[in-house]
């Protein structure tokens, strides 16, 4: 029983680490992800080693499938917390709300704003681009100036950023 808790642990650190490197790899982070290639792969083989040496024990074999599971939950939970990357934000609304885009600059918020016309007339269209771990923040702040705005969030492939220009 007690080498099954081991290979739970175990999975639940691969799994976990399996995921980051996937992220950072879809992120173009290659160093960062063959760090954690390297540290999945001793992980790996140690758990593998353990499930398969000796008898084949089924509460082993259970320990791996559900630490498989969980590593996929603590890994995403993990990735979500550090926010990897850059999001983007386009907000359409029927007000220009001068309020909420002083507001956005001062929080040092980059916003471009377009004007067009829409089915019930004029509407405004803010571009937001900013760091993945304010989008929460960014569209509770939006909600609290315009409660009945249509917003959109995304993660942006390829951009070419300002060089002078860096976000917060």
């Amino acid at each position: 029983m007690e080498k099954a808790g081991i290979v739970l642990i175990l999975q639940l650190f691969y799994v976990t680490v399996l995921t980051l490197r996937t992220t950072f790899m879809v992120r173009n982070k290659c160093k960062v992800s063959a760090i954690c290639g390297f540290i999945e792969a001793g992980i790996y083989i140690s758990g593998l080693t353990l499930v398969l040496k000796g008898e084949r024990n089924i509460y082993s074999m259970i320990a791996y499938a559900v630490g498989f599971g969980l590593g996929i939950c603590v890994g995403g939970f993990v990735e979500q917390k550090i926010g990897i990357g850059n999001i983007a934000i386009t907000v359409n609304m029927k007000n220009k709300n001068e309020k909420l885009i002083h507001q956005l600059r001062e929080m040092d918020y980059h916003v471009t704003i377009f004007e067009g016309i829409g089915v019930d007339g004029k509407r405004y269209k803010f571009d937001i681009l900013t760091t993945r771990h304010k989008e929460e923040e960014l569209i509770e702040l939006i909600k609290f100036y315009e409660p009945d705005v249509f917003v959109i969030s995304f993660e942006p492939r390829k951009y070419k950023a300002r060089t002078s220009v860096r976000l917060k």
